[in-house]
């Protein structure tokens, strides 16, 4: 403006001013209004979207639109703040007003929150709290408390800008990973490989900040870490709960009931029980309804991995969907502790069993069939206060025996 101009009166806009300006003006004056009068109610949101993600969670197998309309609900969310800077480059660039930056930190604020707090019930539950993924759910717990300490976010947001598009950028991998398996009922495996790629693609901020000033070398190094963290992030997958997947019952047997899919008998291990017997592993997996998975359980005597039996999984049954091996060939020195590990097919941990062989029967583990529940949430049975869904096949293999995919079908192992 001229400082020769009179200014305009009030609720006048400048004639040279473009229309279109004009009314991004009036939306944009309306949403800081509305961002003021949100402002002091900001503390409800953390607790209504850990609410929400829990209510996805138990309601995805009973009443499968609802968790997935919450699920969607978050998606675009994310999709309107991911495009929110583009669209604002591309109207300062053209002369048109754009929201203060105050306003959009406190939008990505609450999206940020939506999508911790959402997505912590999932990891909570899925978490095998004996492993490393236990480093992970609470580095992700301490992620959404930073996201309601406004001094430490909104200093992350103004001056740790690297930080902050890599604080993004995990979100973003948060969404992917617990939000695809039940929209589109996608395996761990493929949400994973998706994840790992947005949170490739949106951390690229974070590497220009501080790669900056972008020079032909920079641009080089850049493309040459992105194919590295990659490989990192795919390295570190078994630390990473598999977001819909968790085991409900696990059981150590000598016996197993086919009919009615029950683990049966007792025995202390020791070598020559096994040798003589076998052992049967069952495991029940929770997983959202429609959703086929192959799972795998691997045998491993001291760390050593001695065998790796594949199992095809179906979600949606309630006590979960039960599934067994048998392993009947024990190495000829069979003492010692041994682990079953419940893995997906891409490498994320499900659930571990722990048994230990002994020559004397009191030093040995006692396979007696009874299935216990994990620690954390899946122990605590939350959903039988839900009502059943409709029961779906269950799942056996055993090993050096037959394997079955469904009751009516079955080939060699």
């Amino acid at each position: 403006m001229s400082p020769n101009r009179p200014p305009e009166p009030a609720g006048r806009t400048d004639p040279r001013t473009p229309a279109g300006a004009s009314r991004l003006g009036v939306w944009e004056a309306r949403i800081e209004r509305l961002t003021e009068k949100i402002r002091p109610w900001s503390w409800l949101w953390p607790p209504v979207a850990f609410l929400a993600g829990a209510g996805s969670f138990f309601l995805v197998e009973r009443q499968q639109w609802l968790g997935a309309t919450l699920a969607l609900g978050m998606l675009l969310t994310w999709c309107l703040l991911l495009s929110e800077s583009l669209i604002g480059r591309f109207l300062s660039r053209r002369g048109y007003p754009t929201l203060p930056r105050g306003v959009t930190t406190f939008i990505a604020q609450m999206v940020h929150q939506e999508t911790l707090f959402f997505t912590l019930p999932f990891l909570l539950a899925t978490t095998v709290w004996s492993s490393g993924q236990a480093v992970f759910t609470l580095a992700m717990a301490a992620l959404a408390l930073l996201s309601v300490l406004d001094p430490l976010y909104y200093r992350l947001a103004e001056h740790k800008r690297s930080l902050y598009f890599a604080f993004h950028a995990q979100c973003v991998f948060l969404v992917v990973l617990v939000s695809l398996p039940t929209l589109l009922h996608l395996t761990t495996g493929q949400s994973l490989l998706l994840a790992l790629a947005a949170t490739v693609i949106f951390s690229l901020p974070s590497l220009m900040h501080l790669l900056r000033p972008m020079t032909v070398q920079r641009w080089l190094l850049m493309l040459a870490l992105l194919p590295l963290l990659a490989g990192i992030a795919w390295t570190g997958r078994v630390w990473v709960p598999p977001a819909s997947l968790w085991i409900s019952g696990s059981a150590l047997s000598p016996a197993f009931d086919v009919e009615a899919r029950t683990p049966r008998g007792s025995l202390q291990l020791t070598p020559d029980a096994l040798s003589r017997q076998g052992l049967y592993a069952y495991t029940a997996i929770h997983a959202p309804r429609g959703l086929r998975e192959e799972v795998v359980h691997e045998w491993r005597h001291q760390g050593e991995l001695i065998d790796r039996i594949p199992l095809e999984i179906q979600g949606g049954r309630a006590e979960g969907y039960r599934a067994w091996t048998h392993k009947r060939n024990f190495p000829q020195d069979s003492a010692g502790r041994w682990r079953i590990d419940v893995m997906t097919a891409s490498g994320q941990r499900i659930g571990v069993l722990r048994f230990n062989v002994a020559t004397d029967a009191d030093s040995a583990t006692r396979a007696d069939g009874r299935i216990s529940s994990p620690p954390g949430l899946p122990g605590l049975n939350i959903r039988g206060l839900i009502a059943d869904p409709e029961s779906q096949p269950s799942a056996e293999s055993q090993n050096n025996v037959e394997q079955h995919s469904r009751p009516s079908g079955k080939g060699n192992s």
